[in-house]
């Protein structure tokens, strides 16, 4: 999905707004549909009960197991999606859903996704690395981490507020990928273009 974000950044730059600028240079160009729209596979992960909307929800639900988070991706994708696809048992037999990218369809095995995106570091834990660690690698990566409070906080006559749910993986995840494309789209980008010599002064061939 990730890749399919930045592919898409890579070609809107490199395919999209080059025939543009052909275009208003007046150079004798036909545009070329370079048939790299990624927006419908992107789409699929990021709309509402789209893949990712679906596996944060059964993340947060109590009851919710690797079965149900399977039959609610078949559901709610298959057959609705055109990149969402059932699995190939040929690479790997207990794949549960294949997802048809950019480079190439990839089939999934999701058993423990749930439990994996649920991330469930006890916050005690977490406090011994921030608090008694000597390494300073371990504390400058928990840094941004509550913890467990070695104090108890006064209420002061205010109601407790009842306690969500905590962030999962991919909400973090999310957040971080969304502050990658802001940075990207607020720069001008520049890429290297590779030049493959064709010693053999023939097409096909490098």
């Amino acid at each position: 999905y990730v890749n399919e974000k930045l592919q898409q950044f890579f070609n809107q730059h490199m395919f999209t707004l080059e025939q543009e600028e052909y275009v208003r240079e007046g150079l004798d160009w036909a545009n070329v549909d370079f048939g790299m729209d990624l927006q419908k596979c992107i789409d699929m992960f990021e709309k509402p009960m789209g893949l990712l909307a679906i596996f944060e929800e059964e993340s947060l639900f109590p009851k919710a197991t690797d079965q149900t988070f399977c039959e609610k991706l078949h559901t709610n994708l298959l057959g609705k999606w055109a990149n969402f696809a059932k699995a190939n048992p040929r690479p790997d037999p207990d794949a549960h859903f294949a997802v048809i990218h950019y480079a190439a369809t990839v089939s999934y095995n999701l058993t423990g996704w749930l439990e994996k995106n649920k991330d469930p570091v006890n916050d005690s834990v977490v406090e011994v690395f921030k608090s008694t660690s000597s390494v300073p690698l371990l504390v400058h990566l928990w840094r941004d981490h509550p913890g467990q409070p070695t104090t108890t906080p006064k209420e002061e006559g205010k109601k407790k507020k009842k306690g969500g749910g905590g962030k999962t993986v991919s909400s973090v995840y999310l957040v971080s990928l969304g502050e990658l494309m802001n940075t990207l789209h607020s720069c001008e980008p520049h890429f290297v273009r590779c030049l493959v010599p064709n010693t053999h002064k023939r097409s096909g061939r490098a």
